[in-house]
């Protein structure tokens, strides 16, 4: 993970203020208590802030950065020890040029000159000031960083379905086209309504199916209409039987997953076979889940193949990765099955 981004991960003006007021307030009345003298603090300590800020940023903004991140330790380690040795030195002349000639009376005994205890122990100091103030910055880093991460999943997962639904369209109205033109060809009278009813379904897949949801009520209206356009195409030879129970009503559910298999089971179980076929539908809503079941008879090529279809034809396999992409696991359940050359799909899924 890679934290060496100024512009992305820049923290608003407003927080840095907030955060140096208080915690300078915060060590101005703690010293002031200590030593029983305020102004001796708010001096010492309005002489101490710019030298504790200047490392923080030193060290947050050029020595992490351009060493840290470059794997440059050992330069970085000497870089930290040398500005703090260095402002250590400025604040020990400062303090006793512009405060008191007794610095360090916090210590065992006040000095007039630098000594190494002393060294030691503001070097100390300056550390744990510039690793409190990195450790905020690193963790504030790791949280954006997660979340761009997680928007970034996010808006891939959004890319992908809408994917996956431009595929399902096309592949539709591919095979409703080849209809018509089949029609037109024989000047069939049916070429107008056809014509008609594959406009409305198209304004539906061009205007109402770009939202993550649309209204189970729709998606079963323009199944409706599918299922009037075929039967113009088929007519006498086909029967559909479409049942819906339960309340519809305030449900949804992914555009276009439930035409998918109505369209799949036209595909294969009208179109390859000759003779009257039979096509089963039905709609059941029970407790914030929708039962939805389709039968078609297999083709007649491969009646005898049991695992005919399974996986088969662009609109199934993105119809599964839509679900996998769209709904939690527990939220849906998808099964396919033969049964004496019926093919039947069962898809239960969360409609709430």
């Amino acid at each position: 993970m890679n934290f060496n981004s100024n512009k992305l991960y820049r923290v608003p003006l407003y927080y840095h203020v907030v955060f140096w007021l208080t915690y300078f307030l915060f060590n101005t009345f703690r010293w002031g208590s200590y030593f029983n003298d305020y102004w001796y603090s708010i001096k010492t300590n309005l002489l101490g802030f710019p030298i504790h800020m200047t490392l923080c940023y030193l060290n947050i903004l050029i020595f992490m950065p351009y060493l840290v991140y470059r794997k440059k330790y050992v330069l970085y380690v000497l870089a930290v020890l040398s500005a703090i040795f260095v402002m250590v030195l400025i604040k020990f002349n400062l303090t006793y040029l512009l405060i008191t000639h007794e610095v360090w009376p916090e210590g065992p005994q006040t000095i007039d000159k630098l000594t190494l205890n002393y060294t030691i122990d503001m070097m100390m100091g300056e550390l744990y000031v510039m690793t409190f103030v990195t450790a905020i910055k690193i963790t504030l880093d790791f949280l954006k960083e997660q979340k761009r991460v997680t928007d970034l999943e996010k808006s891939q997962l959004e890319t992908e379905l809408l994917f996956l639904k431009s595929q399902i369209s096309p592949h539709f109205f591919f095979n409703t086209l080849n209809n018509i033109y089949s029609l037109s060809v024989e000047k069939s009278n049916k070429t107008p309504k056809i014509v008609l009813k594959l406009s409305e379904l198209m304004r539906y897949m061009l205007y109402d199916t770009s939202g993550k949801k649309q209204s189970l009520e729709n998606e079963i209206l323009c199944i409706q209409n599918y299922l009037d356009l075929e039967r113009i195409r088929n007519d006498e030879r086909l029967e559909v039987n479409m049942e819906v129970s339960g309340d519809i009503h305030d449900k949804e559910i992914s555009p276009v997953i439930l035409l998918t298999f109505i369209e799949n089971a036209f595909k294969h179980g009208v179109n390859k076979n000759t003779g009257k076929v039979k096509i089963d539908i039905k709609f059941k809503v029970k407790d914030d889940f929708l039962y939805f079941t389709i039968s078609n008879p297999t083709p007649e090529i491969t009646q005898h193949h049991d695992n005919f279809n399974k996986s088969s034809g662009i609109g199934i396999k993105n119809v599964k990765k839509r679900l996998e992409l769209g709904y939690n696991k527990s939220d849906y359940k998808l099964s396919f099955k033969n049964k004496k050359d019926i093919f039947v799909v069962k898809l239960v899924i969360k409609v709430s």
